[in-house]
C-alpha cells in the first residue's frame, strides 16, 4: 500500500492559484478532477473555499453543471443504449430540476459549488451552469434551449467578458468554454437532440436543434495555443493545473478550424 507523501490544505491552495495567476475579481470557468490532485484536507469544499478566497465575491465562478444522461438516447455512445429501450428513454427520463437533477459525471467540485448558498443555476436541462459571485445571474440568467453552448449562452457571454478557464487536474477536451469556436466555425453537422423537460406543468419529451460537438479536437488545437504562449501551467499535488484567457483561446481555435478543417480545405 503506498504511503501518502502530501496533503494539501487551503493554505496550499490558495497558495498555487495566485502564483498561476488567478486573482481577485477574476471570472472564472472551473473544470476539475479533484482524485487527480492527490489528498486534499476537506476535499472539494476545500477546493472551493480556496477558489472563493482567491476570487471574491466582486469575481465569478461558474462551471457546467452538464446531465448527459438526459440527451436522445440514441446517440448515447460510453456506453450505447439497446435499440429496445431508446423509448423507454424518451418516455420516462426525469425531467431536468435545478435543485435535484444530477450533475452526470461532472464531479465533486460541481457538487460542493451548487451547494453553495447564493449560486444561480441555468435553465438547460441537459447543459446547464452553475455560477457564484458577482456575474452569477447575467452568466445563467438565459440559455438558449437549442444551440445550447452558442450565441444565447453563458459561453457567448464568458468570451464577451474576457474571462479565464481554469483545469485543475483535467486535460483542454475538459473546456466547455471551447465549444464556442465549433459554433462559430459552422464546421460541425446540424442533428436532433432532445430533452425531459417541465413544460405547461407537465413532465414532456422535447426535440432540439444542436451542433455535433466534439472535445478531442481540443487536444490538438491547444499545442497550438500553447505554442504561443497563451496558457500558464503549475504542477499542483499529483496533477496541474492551467489557466487561458477565454476569447483569446477561442480566436485561436477559430483559426485552427479555417486551416485544418477539412471542409474549409475546398473553400
Amino acid at each position: 500500500m503506498k504511503c501518502i507523501n502530501e496533503v494539501l490544505s487551503k493554505k496550499d491552495l490558495v497558495d498555487y492559484f495566485l502564483r498561476l495567476g488567478l486573482k481577485s475579481g477574476m471570472i472564472v470557468e472551473v473544470h476539475s478532477s479533484i482524485k487527480a490532485l492527490g489528498t486534499i484536507l476537506g476535499g472539494a469544499a476545500t477546493v472551493l473555499d480556496a477558489l472563493i478566497e482567491v476570487v471574491g465575491y466582486n469575481g465569478t465562478i461558474i462551471m457546467p453543471m452538464h446531465n448527459y444522461a438526459n440527451t436522445e438516447p440514441s446517440k448515447w455512445q460510453y456506453p450505447p443504449i439497446a435499440l429496445s429501450l431508446i423509448s423507454k428513454v424518451r418516455n420516462e427520463m426525469p425531467a431536468f430540476d435545478r435543485n435535484m437533477s444530477d450533475a452526470y459525471k461532472m464531479g465533486a467540485l460541481v457538487e460542493a459549488l451548487r451547494r453553495k448558498e447564493g449560486v444561480v443555476i441555468s435553465s438547460h436541462p441537459s447543459v446547464a451552469y452553475v455560477a457564484w459571485g458577482k456575474y452569477a445571474k447575467l452568466l445563467c440568467n438565459h440559455q438558449s434551449f437549442h444551440f445550447a453552448l452558442s450565441e444565447e449562452s453563458a459561453t457567448a457571454t464568458l468570451y464577451a467578458m474576457k474571462a479565464h478557464c481554469l483545469l485543475l487536474g483535467v486535460d483542454y477536451d475538459s473546456a466547455t468554454c471551447m465549444h464556442l469556436a465549433e459554433y462559430r466555425s459552422d464546421i460541425r453537422p446540424i442533428i436532433v437532440e432532445g430533452s425531459a423537460i417541465h413544460l405547461d406543468g407537465k413532465r414532456q419529451w422535447k426535440k432540439r436543434l444542436d451542433v455535433d460537438l466534439d472535445s478531442d479536437v481540443f487536444l490538438e488545437v491547444f499545442k497550438v495555443i500553447e505554442a504561443k504562449g497563451y496558457v500558464r501551467k503549475q504542477a499542483i499535488g499529483t496533477s496541474a493545473m492551467k489557466l487561458f484567457r477565454i476569447d483569446v483561446a477561442i480566436d485561436e481555435a477559430i483559426k485552427y478550424f479555417d486551416n485544418h478543417h477539412i471542409y474549409n480545405l475546398y473553400r
